[in-house]
Parts: C-alpha cells; structure tokens; sequence
C-alpha cells in the first residue's frame, strides 16, 4: 500500500457508479484496479488477489476504524474467507469485516475519444 499522502485518491466519498472490466466509475471518473472506499476519500488500492489483504493493506481502514462499522471487500466472481487474524484484529478496532461477490455488475461504459 502506498503510504505517501500524495497517492492516488478522491479527498471525499463517492458513490461507486459502475463496476466491471477491471474497474470502477465514480464522481465522473473511472480507475482500473482495486479502491479503497473509506468515509472521507477513495484511494486506489495497490491489491488484487485476496492474500494481499491484510492488516498492512488494511492501514487506512484501521486509521479510520473510528468512522466506519463494516467493511464490505469485493472479490470478483471468487469467494475469499478472510483469516480469522484479520477478522479479530478488526473486530478488536470495532469493524465487522464482509465480503461479498461481485460478478454480477453494471459495466463501465467505455470511453470516446
């Protein structure tokens, strides 16, 4: 994960318009890969297969924990079962831990030029 204040990101919330081809459309714009949707920005997320999520890559989810009550991780047309580690280093910060199959999705238009 990028820990620099600089990396990319949205410095708000913003509703996820679209998902599919390997992306994600919000506020007007669309990213390739994987975000990081927490109440006050949407970072993208350096992650993309489940082993990679852990209490590192989860950082900005623990520095928030104040802030938000579940977490819902997307895992494309796989299911994941989250280490019990993870799931009672977040429980011990007060956030509940899901995941959800995102297979079916509204695909991203594409782009014109």
């Amino acid at each position: 994960m990028a820990d620099h204040l600089d990396a990319p990101h949205l410095p708000r919330s913003a509703a996820i318009d679209a998902y599919g081809n390997g992306g994600f459309a919000f506020a007007g714009m669309s990213h390739r890969g994987s975000l990081l949707c927490l109440p006050d920005a949407v970072w993208a997320w350096d992650v993309t297969k489940p082993e990679q999520i852990d209490k590192y890559s989860l950082a900005r989810v623990f520095d928030a924990a104040n802030s938000i009550d579940t977490l819902i991780v997307g895992t494309g047309a796989g299911i994941w079962l989250p280490p019990q580690e993870l799931r009672n280093a977040l429980r011990a910060v007060r956030v509940v831990l899901d995941t959800m199959q995102m297979a079916a999705r509204k695909e991203i238009p594409s782009r014109r030029s």
